[in-house]
């Protein structure tokens, strides 16, 4: 059963991927993006593509106005599927002294994706068919000392959609909280963390296509919680072992110590 999928975040990433992947599948697509440059290119190319319906709309979910702006937009629309993907590495909790700025940073990768679930779920349940996905991370799954604002953001994701799925599974409505681990994306590129990406192997590097095809085909299945990648699956055990937390604990706060003593 298609329709339109709403996807966030859309005009790169793993937000087009989504994009690209449900359009091979028969959705029309609605795309949101802050960049309307990138996100026109966007639905000109998907449109052309694959012969559907692609629409945009530009909006900053950092903004509260966003999600309601995003539902005027689709009034007459049927929205089949969600993909919760907008987000950013965000601001240092203690470091950034603005709140306007942790602010807008918790409105964009929790609020704003609460908001859409409540706009747009229950008339899934209606129709009695419905998908959402929210793109968490695994940085979830561990929260490292240092790690004061990102990974428990996305631990939020993961709370949310496990407790809607639990609300709506047996009314023909499939969620899923996304936990990918390091994915070849744009967002290390814009977060300014190209030193940090090339400092990682490259087995611990999963390509975006990848990614979201796992987790499409996760959704189906069931998959409430999931996490891309083998690698990922097996770390995702491993660290729920205490000895295991702990030492990755411990490794995450003597690399901070050292990058202060040499700061």
């Amino acid at each position: 059963m298609a329709g339109t999928a709403l996807i966030t975040g859309a005009s790169a990433g793993l937000g087009l991927e989504f994009a690209t992947q449900l359009a091979r599948q028969g959705y029309d697509l609605a795309l949101v993006a802050r960049r309307a440059d990138r996100l026109n290119a966007a639905v000109a190319e998907l449109s052309e593509r694959y012969g559907i319906s692609v629409s945009a709309i530009v909006a900053d979910l950092a903004d509260p106005e966003a999600p309601e702006h995003i539902r005027r937009q689709l009034a007459d629309t049927e929205v089949s599927f969600l993909v919760n993907n907008a987000g950013s590495s965000g601001p240092d909790l203690m470091a950034e002294r603005d709140w306007r700025k942790q602010l807008a940073f918790f409105q964009l990768m929790m609020t704003s994706m609460a908001h859409l679930c409540h706009l747009f779920i229950p008339a899934m349940v209606e129709r009695g068919f419905g998908r959402v996905i929210n793109v968490s991370s695994m940085s979830a799954r561990l929260i490292l000392a240092g790690d004061s604002n990102y990974g428990p953001a996305k631990s939020y994701v993961v709370a949310l959609s496990e407790g809607l799925a639990g609300a709506v599974a047996s009314q023909g409505v499939k969620i899923q909280a996304l936990c990918p681990g390091f994915t070849h994306t744009e967002f290390h590129e814009a977060a300014d963390m190209m030193e940090f990406k090339n400092a990682n192997p490259d087995y611990l590097w999963y390509d975006a296509d990848v990614v979201v095809r796992e987790s499409l085909s996760a959704l189906e299945r069931g998959k409430v919680v999931y996490c891309s990648g083998r690698l990922y699956r097996v770390m995702d055990a491993l660290v729920r072992f205490p000895p295991t937390r702990w030492l990755l604990q411990k490794t995450v706060v003597e690399g901070i110590a050292a990058r202060r003593a040499r700061n």
